[in-house]
């Protein structure tokens, strides 16, 4: 699903984070030092750091400054501490950190800070690629012509609402006013009831063709709102 690096110099902690997020169905990358996360980051950016504060060769909160000075700090980073203070906390979120959470970390409170460090993930990688779309398709209807096809795509974007063509030619209504986070649920929303009902409601072949674990693609329906068995019905 992810992959995520964790960086902990107490080996328990890191066997124990790995265990719990690869059952989750993540990639884990273990650095027991700062050393070995730099080298880590060095071989490309993961999609999300579990940062451990207290370290003994360089503690996080000045390897976070680094990778904030080096222009290396694309990726969420979760600060992790038993003996931190409130000031520690703040420094890191004011570098660069996303959260923090306090040892020892209750699962749940783990599971949800991965989610909204992924999910902000995905947000930033998404909106330069949603800003981009419509000078793209500007480009060719400038040397097309006036014709009606050509004109198509940049009206499309320019309305507030617009119609998104599926690879079947069905289309959705998608505003572009509503807040990023509300216009991304409404398009997975949109993307999964598509699947749903060209599957007949099949987790297995909606799992495969969307490329994730079927315990994820459970939660994240339920997360959306998307009930399988109305679409089975319809898809029907």
């Amino acid at each position: 699903m992810a992959n995520i690096l964790v960086v902990d110099d107490e080996m328990g902690i890191r066997e124990l984070l790995s265990e719990i997020l690869s059952d989750e169905g993540h990639a884990i990358q273990l650095a027991e030092n700062a050393q070995q996360a730099r080298e880590a980051r060095a071989g490309g950016a993961p999609d999300l750091v579990l940062l451990d504060i207290w370290m003994p060769d360089t503690d996080g909160v000045t390897l976070l400054k680094e990778w904030q000075r080096d222009g290396l700090l694309t990726m969420p980073v979760i600060m992790m501490s038993g003996h931190a203070t409130i000031d520690t906390a703040v420094e890191a979120t004011r570098i660069g950190a996303l959260n923090f959470l306090e040892k020892p970390i209750a699962l749940q409170k783990l599971l949800k800070a991965v989610q909204q460090g992924l999910t902000r993930a995905q947000e930033t990688v998404r909106a330069p690629v949603v800003a981009a779309r419509p000078a793209q398709q500007a480009q060719p209807e400038e040397s097309a012509g006036s014709g009606f096809g050509a004109q198509a795509p940049q009206a499309a974007a320019a309305r507030p609402g617009a119609a998104i063509g599926g690879s079947d030619n069905h289309l959705f209504n998608l505003s572009f006013d509503l807040p990023l986070r509300e216009a991304r649920d409404a398009f997975e929303r949109m993307y999964f009831e598509h699947h749903l009902g060209r599957e007949g409601g099949s987790m297995t072949r909606v799992a495969e063709k969307t490329g994730l674990e079927r315990t994820h693609l459970y939660r994240k329906l339920k997360q959306l709102g998307v009930e399988p068995g109305k679409l089975a019905k319809k898809g029907a």
